[in-house]
């Protein structure tokens, strides 16, 4: 990467060298490209569908009601995985699911409680809104809920923001959020911050609104208040070198693609596939193949959203 540009600068107004992210093993100048090993697979993600009941406008996998190019994921082909899990003793703790909005699949309820059973952790992110709150006796009745986080999209600690992304939903939302607090469930929230907002800006705006709703989620806590940073994937971005890990003072063993692994169903395709990245379901340079032991492979860090989202903005799908 240009060791002149600086890591805290995630978005810049011009748009991206053509030439970048066009090789897998070089960057546009010839440098050797960063990659990724799998150091173990302790989160298992899964595509639930990319059909949402939101049309959010920056949606980096263009979920909306209309959109199935991943299709519903099912009870039985998540059971496969667990199994594989199982057969080969990997070290997977938690199961985590995404869309999409999860809740929209007919088979959601059966697939948690299938991972709470097999004694998994998991992680659901939701919007809390009416797929949600349609199972609400199911959810309350969960066995072993007390290891079942949902996380809830919030894009903004202000309503304005929140709807200008999302559309009319922010009371929705809200009132979801607040059914889950009242009723004990395990909560998180996954917001932005935007261009001109730092970290602690945007902490300090969350804290202050669950604060205010009588929530008792820990704005400075990671795990309790996801941050991305915007990502625009037209927008320029240094590529990331081998030799990018000490120049920016970042350990590659942090990186999402380290520990993580996604399992996506393309419609028209027969069976699922496994991905690098929860970020990136469609490009084939991140399929990585139809099992787990075949997805063990190396990730390189062949995409915009490498640079921008995890190296460059410390973001994490996974707290």
């Amino acid at each position: 990467m240009d060791t002149e540009a600086s890591p805290f600068i995630l978005r810049d107004v011009s748009p991206i060298d053509p030439y970048k992210f066009t090789d897998p093993h070089r960057t546009a100048k010839g440098e050797k490209r960063a990659s990724i090993a799998l150091e173990k697979l302790e989160t298992l993600w899964f595509n639930t569908g990319t059909l949402c009941n939101l049309a959010c406008k920056s949606c980096y996998i263009e979920s909306s009601p209309k959109n199935d190019a991943l299709v519903y994921i099912t009870l039985d082909e998540v059971r496969a995985y667990l199994d594989e899990i199982a057969r080969e003793s990997l070290p997977t703790r938690e199961i985590a699911f995404t869309g999409g909005e999860p809740f929209m699949n007919p088979d959601m309820i059966a697939i948690i409680r299938l991972c709470l059973d097999r004694g998994f952790k998991v992680l659901v992110l939701s919007n809390a809104m009416r797929p949600m709150r349609r199972f609400e006796q199911q959810l309350l009745d969960m066995p072993h809920r007390e290891r079942l986080t949902i996380r809830v999209s919030l894009d903004h600690y202000t309503k304005t923001v929140h709807e200008a992304e999302r559309g009319v939903s922010w009371d929705k939302a809200i009132d979801g959020l607040q059914w889950l607090a009242s009723n004990g469930f395990n909560i998180a929230v996954a917001g932005r911050h935007l261009e001109h907002e730092t970290d602690n800006d945007a902490r300090v705006g969350f804290g202050a609104l669950f604060g205010d709703l009588g929530l008792t989620i820990d704005a400075n806590d990671p795990a309790q208040l996801v941050l991305f940073p915007e990502m625009d994937e037209t927008a320029d971005v240094p590529e990331i070198t081998a030799a990018c890990w000490d120049i920016l003072s970042v350990d590659p063993h942090a990186m999402m693609c380290s520990s993580s692994r996604m399992v996506v169903k393309r419609k028209g395709e027969e069976t699922p596939r496994v991905v690098a990245c929860t970020l990136l379901p469609y490009q084939d340079g991140f399929d990585l193949g139809e099992t787990l032991a075949e997805a063990s492979c190396d990730v390189s860090l062949n995409h915009p959203h490498c640079a921008r989202f995890c190296v460059l903005g410390g973001a994490s799908c996974t707290a």
